[in-house]
């Protein structure tokens, strides 16, 4: 229940950040469903598709779509009559990762798939589907931006399977899991932390 709840809340989530992203783009109502669906189920057919899981999720199960669309409409209809909150792309899509990336995690895990791949596809859930949003609306992805993303994404999952390792419930674990991963990439917008920096010295 607590994966299946993740799941609902982070394609609702994933979605209002699809059309955020399709209004900034100029795109029009269908464009903006369209971009919403890429973002809230992109991840997640990928995963599904690797870990040979069919029907596919959302095949499966229409409320995920149903949720997709609710949850699009709603963002359409406040942003026809109000202006987005500051910043209100970025908290929508640093939630949409750590719920994604929890979830995929738990998915691989409940296949009985080694923790690499576990940190693995719960990482690949998280960022694929916000990748092919900025593919589609013509922008950087944010995973290729400076920013900590999807080393975020890698910190939480590792930090959810060592909990659970040590034997602590599953649903502290989770909880864990998806607040450090929200935290690092909130901390990491607000004061522009990133890895390191390849440096090549000229010959």
């Amino acid at each position: 229940m607590l994966l299946y709840l993740l799941d609902l809340i982070g394609v609702a989530v994933f979605a209002v950040s699809g059309v955020l992203v399709a209004a900034h783009a100029g795109m029009d109502l269908l464009g903006g469903l369209a971009l919403a669906a890429l973002t809230a189920i992109g991840g997640g057919t990928l995963r599904d598709v690797l870990l040979n899981r069919h029907p596919i999720f959302w095949v499966k199960d229409a409320r995920y779509l149903l949720v997709i669309l609710i949850a699009a409409a709603l963002t359409m209809i406040y942003l026809a009559a109000f202006p987005p909150p500051g910043r209100s792309f970025l908290i929508a899509d640093a939630l949409g990762l750590a719920l994604f990336a929890m979830s995929g995690a738990q998915i691989a895990e409940a296949a009985g798939l080694s923790w690499l791949v576990v940190v693995l596809m719960g990482t690949m859930t998280g960022t694929a589907g916000g990748m092919l949003r900025d593919v589609m609306s013509a922008r950087v992805p944010l995973i290729f931006q400076q920013d900590l993303y999807a080393t975020a994404a890698i910190i939480g999952i590792v930090a959810y399977v060592v909990l659970q390792r040590l034997g602590i419930p599953r649903s502290i674990a989770v909880s864990v899991g998806v607040l450090v991963i929200l935290l690092m990439r909130l901390l990491a917008v607000v004061w522009g932390m990133h890895l390191p920096r390849l440096h090549l010295i000229a010959a």
